[in-house]
Order: structure tokens, then C-alpha cells, then sequence
């Protein structure tokens, strides 16, 4: 199935979509509680993982580092996740072949992240893919999660394209559905440490891929 038929523009997701960056949330918390010498319970990240960053501080706190603030432990996470997204994090194999052959294209290309916009840019920059990128949008500045349409909305208004024309990437199953239910076309990417319904995602994509290089193919 050719997913370009009809389609003028494209929104990528960026975390596990075309920066190989989920694992980083499942590892986080055990990340600093060993750059402080203190070893984890095993299913911390499973614990950890409904929990905001302010919600993850305070349970360290609680159960590994009493002496320190919610505010200590909150600032030594979020400079820990700069870290990973300046220096570390690396993109998914086949991502910039495929914004390349895009643009190649003539397809139009933006990004919907409900990460920090200092983090992504800095760590598509390093991978090469920032120049590919028409704009960037993220959550945060919209002012909705992607349970709501709005951010692919704000991005297809930029291009001047119709949701019919526009195709959505992602490896989340609700926001493959937000975007689903919006009448955007979508493409269903495996990520190993993202979604746990695959079945969901494949059931709710257009297209569901394994990787990115499948759809070089």
C-alpha cells in the first residue's frame, strides 16, 4: 500500500517514532537513584510510570531519598532527561531516509511532540533530521495533550493542507486514535519500549509498520 496516495503533508511524532528515545522513561528513575548510590526495587519504572515527574519525585523521595527535596529530586531528573536529549538519544534507523524521500517528494513535513521543545530540537539537530523539519509543535504550546485533535490540526493549518491530506505518524494508541477519529491518515510505528497494544495500533492504523525501513521499501 503506497500511505503517500493522496497525501500532500506529514506529522511526525518524534519520541519512538524517529528519535529512538522510549527507553529513557522506563530507565529515568533507576538513572538517578544509581547516580546516587542507591540500588532500585526491581518494577520500579512499572510503579513509575502512570506517575507525572512531580508525582515520580515524591515517591523517591519517600522510599530512597529522604534527605533530599521533591525539588532537588525533580531538578536532578529533569537535568538527567536534558542530558539524554542533548547528547545521547539517537535516531531511529531509516528516519532520515525517510524525511529525505519525503521532501524529495514534495511532501510537507512537521513534527507534533508532547516533549520539551529545547529537547527534541536539540536532539533532531545532532541526528541531522532538524532541516527537515517545516515546524515543530508540542503540547505544551498548543495547550492540549494529544487526546485532543488540536495539535495536528495546528500543524495541518500551518501547511495549509486538509486533514485528508495530511498523514500522521505515531506510536501511541491513543493518539493514533485521536488523530484516526479526526479523519487524518495514519501510520502505526512499533516502538519496542513505547506502546503495549500493538493489536490496538495495528487494528487503528491505516498502515502499521515494524520500522521505518519497511516503508523504504
Amino acid at each position: 500500500m503506497d500511505f503517500t496516495k493522496g497525501i500532500k503533508g506529514a506529522i511526525f511524532d518524534i519520541d519512538g517514532v524517529l528519535l529512538d528515545s522510549m527507553g529513557i522513561w522506563k530507565e529515568l528513575g533507576a538513572r538517578y537513584l544509581h547516580s546516587k548510590g542507591v540500588v532500585p526495587e526491581a518494577g520500579l519504572a512499572e510503579i513509575l510510570f502512570s506517575m507525572s515527574m512531580e508525582q515520580g519525585a515524591s515517591y523517591l523521595r519517600t522510599h530512597y531519598l529522604p534527605s533530599l527535596s521533591e525539588s532537588e529530586i525533580g531538578k536532578g531528573i529533569g537535568d538527567m532527561l536534558r542530558d539524554f536529549y542533548f547528547h545521547e538519544v539517537k535516531a531511529k534507523a531509516g528516519a532520515e531516509s525517510l524525511l529525505a524521500a519525503l521532501k524529495a517528494g514534495c511532501i510537507r513535513i512537521c513534527a507534533a511532540t508532547s516533549s520539551p521543545r529545547e529537547h527534541v530540537e536539540r536532539a533532531l539537530e545532532r541526528n541531522g533530521l532538524l532541516p527537515y523539519m517545516e515546524r515543530i509543535f508540542t503540547s505544551a504550546e498548543i495547550g492540549s495533550s494529544k487526546h485532543s485533535p488540536e495539535i495536528y490540526d495546528a500543524a495541518s493549518q500551518f501547511m495549509g493542507l486538509e486533514r485528508g491530506e495530511v498523514c500522521v505518524f505515531e506510536d501511541s494508541l491513543y493518539a493514533l486514535k485521536t488523530a484516526a477519529d479526526a479523519g487524518y491518515r495514519t501510520v502505526g510505528v512499533f516502538d519496542e519500549n513505547g506502546e503495549s497494544d500493538q493489536e490496538g495500533v495495528r487494528a487503528t492504523a491505516d498502515i502499521y509498520i515494524r520500522s521505518i525501513e519497511e516503508l523504504l521499501k
